[in-house]
């Protein structure tokens, strides 16, 4: 592969281990299929992909490439012929989910869930496609699963028999694969509004989790939207090698793409009303608070007034020489307070 030249400074290879990765030389290859158009494949290495031209009938070659290998923008531009603004997108890490056709090119920037190791669901992963109907280039950075569902397809004999069924398996199984993370916020949510929240968890517990879930629903559908966008105008504009079939194919991942979206919304809302709801019950609970200390305030107030009178260092103090009048005047503290309940009690204020 070429240095660097027109398309700038690359990136360096990334350290993490991909699940498909096949060749350990530092190539930027990670694995490399030939379809035979019957459902299987046969893997092929670099050194025969460069100049690849099919060997039969039907033949389609798919390379995946690590994206921020060195010289990767020049190679797509001198072995591919793509032009210099799409080898840069290609290679960039402006990943927002678009697609669009170059003449008979389709090039899609596609995102999907990290399942990576100590990965967040917001933390998005994207998938660069070029594909011209002979051959399909997909790109990424940090480590892919969406690759390996595809691959397991050709090893059971299933697989894309074509350059347009492999665009709807990688985006199908792509999409796909939201459902876990959304099934599990949806679940989480679940929990949480069925939780005793005085045996189980505090209000503040419950209250950090939902605002997490519904961070992680924002993040989604900022990066859900737009790939819906992406597919809609695959299904659209992409070029005449994609066919029917395919075309209805991902009018299928559009519409579940579309209930995922949907659900997130759900979760979103859910997240919301049961943190309105904590903060209610907060405050309910410290107005609660506050109310039974000025209960006790009003209680005390008299009770306060009638010893602080008779504590003042002043003669004529009734009962100053009386042994009983301490115990007359607890039980007059004492009468007054049983009056001050019982009216309380009557106005329901208790």
């Amino acid at each position: 592969m070429t240095a660097p030249g027109v398309c700038g400074k690359e990136g360096a290879m990334d350290d993490v281990a991909d699940p498909t990765d096949e060749n350990e030389d530092e190539t930027a290859l990670l694995f490399g299929r030939v379809l035979d158009g019957r459902g299987g494949a046969r893997a092929i290495g670099w050194d025969e992909a460069q100049g690849w031209r099919p060997a039969a009938p039907g033949e389609v070659l798919w390379l995946h490439l690590r994206r921020t290998e060195a010289g990767m923008c020049d190679w797509l531009q001198a072995e591919l012929g793509v032009p210099e603004p799409t080898a840069r997108l290609l290679t960039s890490d402006a990943t927002r989910p678009r697609a669009f056709s170059e003449g008979e090119t389709l090039v899609a920037v596609l995102r999907g869930i990290n399942f990576n190791s100590g990965a967040a669901p917001e933390d998005m992963v994207s998938m660069q496609l070029w594909s011209d109907g002979r051959r399909l280039v997909t790109l990424r950075r940090v480590p892919l699963q969406t690759p390996r569902d595809t691959l397991l397809e050709f090893d059971a004999g299933s697989g894309p028999v074509d350059a347009g069924s492999l665009v709807t398996s990688l985006t199908g199984h792509m999409v796909q694969r939201m459902n876990a993370a959304i099934v599990d916020m949806n679940d989480e949510i679940d929990r949480l509004e069925d939780l005793d929240m005085e045996e189980e968890e505090s209000n503040d517990e419950v209250l950090s989790k939902a605002v997490a879930i519904r961070r992680n629903c924002l993040a989604l559908q900022r990066h859900m939207g737009p790939q819906h966008v992406a597919l809609e105008a695959i299904a659209r504009e992409a070029p005449e090698w994609f066919e029917g079939h395919d075309r209805r194919e991902i009018a299928e991942t559009i519409a579940l793409l579309r209930r995922f979206l949907d659900d997130v919304d759900i979760s979103k809302e859910s997240a919301v009303v049961l943190m309105d709801e904590l903060r209610a019950r907060s405050l309910a609970g410290a107005e609660r608070t506050n109310y039974l200390l000025t209960i006790v305030a009003a209680i005390f107030l008299p009770l306060t007034f009638l010893t602080g009178l008779l504590g003042i260092n002043v003669g004529g103090i009734p009962g100053a020489d009386d042994g009983a009048a301490f115990w007359i005047v607890v039980g007059l503290c004492a009468a007054i307070m049983l009056m001050q309940l019982a009216l309380f009690r009557k106005w329901k204020w208790l």
